[in-house]
């Protein structure tokens, strides 16, 4: 048996990692620069900057938590979490989703942390890992020695500690940026959904995104080109009032007689799809008992809600591996950089591929059918080819992985060949939204 673990990272990979090994006997530590929730009031977690930013949460998390952590899974419920539930063709309910903020997950999970026996939260900065007769002796943290058998780094995307011992991954800034704001709906208001945990909408030039959140609360997104720089005060709030009332879909949701803002604007950090798996340059794992878990393996646009699902998949196969494998930590990390190439990598790619070709339309270009078909392509196809639809459940569910659209491909290949294009949603063109946000900020502001 492993004895003592330590992980770098508090968030919701690292502890429920952390549960999860504390509940099969293992002595963890988990260390995070952020001390934790106040007892009151906002939360600014530290190093994460998306954490007030629009989240989904699939069925899959919910499944995880419920295996793995079920204490926090019960405390996600009691913190106003909305399962949603969709029934199957043989009238089965199943877990759809969950309608959450990121704050009310990680409060939950933080919260089951805390009480976990065998789980002790650290409050500190990594310095590194330290070694001893060539595998990990434990980390640094602040000066002080932790030692440990197995190193579990879930810092996230931007974690910086242990990049220099992996080989380089794929993939980097994906070309789209955003910004978000909260807000509540009033009462008795629900507008039309596209699904029960989002909307979305698609624009000449630019997208826009509603992701609901627990108790009425949602997350609206509009999402542009990085090279387009005509929406960059997007981020200040008249524009994003202006710009919201200018466009349909988006004030049905933000009208002010529908909704209430809890946020000022959000500005998106670059948005990245990356992968990075286990090994370090010479093709063996980084160093014996180090592995790397959530971002900082897989990283994608939030644009499909992948992220948090993807974590937590990663900490489930963990587990089990370390099930199998007990104190054998190269096989422990060779399974999981395995995982990764087959299960996680596709999604990355498959958001590489979309992103880029987004971006180009949005830019004008039209679509490309000289080579393989985005994702988004095929599934828009199927608005004109119903067939194509049987293809997309799976995907869209990530019950499939991204190759078993590629069955639908030429069917919807020969969609677009007619000349056929998915209409826009009415309103405005990127142009049109560029002119009433300079109109919404004056050159001083800017």
């Amino acid at each position: 048996m492993i004895v003592k673990v330590a992980i770098i990272g508090a968030g919701p990979t690292g502890l429920v990692a952390g549960i999860g090994l504390a509940r099969r006997g293992h002595e963890v530590v988990a260390v995070d620069r952020d001390a934790g929730p106040p007892a009151g009031g906002r939360w600014d977690r530290r190093g994460v900057m998306q954490f007030h930013h629009a989240h989904a949460f699939r069925a899959q998390v919910g499944q995880t938590l419920r295996d793995v952590a079920p204490g926090a899974w019960d405390a996600w419920l009691a913190a106003g979490a909305e399962p949603v539930t969709m029934t199957l063709p043989d009238g089965t309910e199943v877990l759809g989703g969950m309608r959450s903020r990121r704050e009310t997950f990680e409060r939950a999970v933080r919260s089951t942390a805390a009480h976990q026996p065998g789980l002790t939260l650290a409050t500190g900065h990594v310095d590194g890992v330290t070694t001893r007769c060539g595998r990990v002796g434990g980390l640094s943290v602040d000066g002080h020695d932790v030692p440990a058998d197995l190193v579990i780094d879930a810092s996230g995307r931007s974690g910086r500690v242990n990049r220099h011992l992996r080989a380089p991954g794929i993939g980097g800034e994906c070309g789209i940026a955003y910004v978000d704001r909260q807000y509540r709906l009033r009462p008795g208001q629900q507008p039309p959904l596209t699904n029960p945990v989002a909307w979305q909408g698609s624009y000449d030039g630019f997208g826009v995104l509603v992701f609901l959140h627990e108790q009425g609360i949602f997350s609206a997104l509009i999402i542009r080109n990085t090279s387009d720089r005509s929406l960059l005060d997007l981020r200040h709030g008249a524009a994003f009032e202006a710009a919201a009332a200018a466009v349909p879909g988006l004030a049905a949701w933000t009208d002010p007689s529908v909704a209430v803002p809890l946020t000022d604007v959000l500005p998106g950090g670059p948005l990245l799809n990356v992968y990075r798996g286990q090994r370090g340059p010479d093709g063996r794992p980084a160093l014996p008992g180090l592995v790397f878990v959530g971002d900082s393996v897989c990283t994608t646009t939030p644009n499909f809600g992948r992220g948090i699902t993807t974590s937590l998949l990663q900490v489930a196969e963990l587990l089990r591996l370390v099930d199998e494998h007990g104190t054998d930590l190269e096989a422990v990390a060779c399974g999981l950089d395995a995982f990764g190439e087959e299960r996680m990598r596709p999604w990355v790619e498959d958001h590489v591929q979309m992103d880029s070709a987004q971006a180009r339309r949005w830019a004008g270009d039209d679509v490309d059918l000289s080579g393989p078909l985005p994702s988004d392509v095929i599934m828009m196809a199927a608005d004109r080819d119903p067939s194509i639809g049987e293809a997309i459940g799976p995907y869209a569910a990530m019950a499939a992985l991204p190759a078993s659209l590629r069955v639908a491909e030429d069917r919807a290949r020969a969609v677009y060949a007619t000349g056929w294009r998915h209409p826009f949603d009415p309103g405005p063109t990127r142009g049109e939204l560029a002119e009433v946000v300079a109109r919404a900020v004056p050159a001083v502001a800017r």
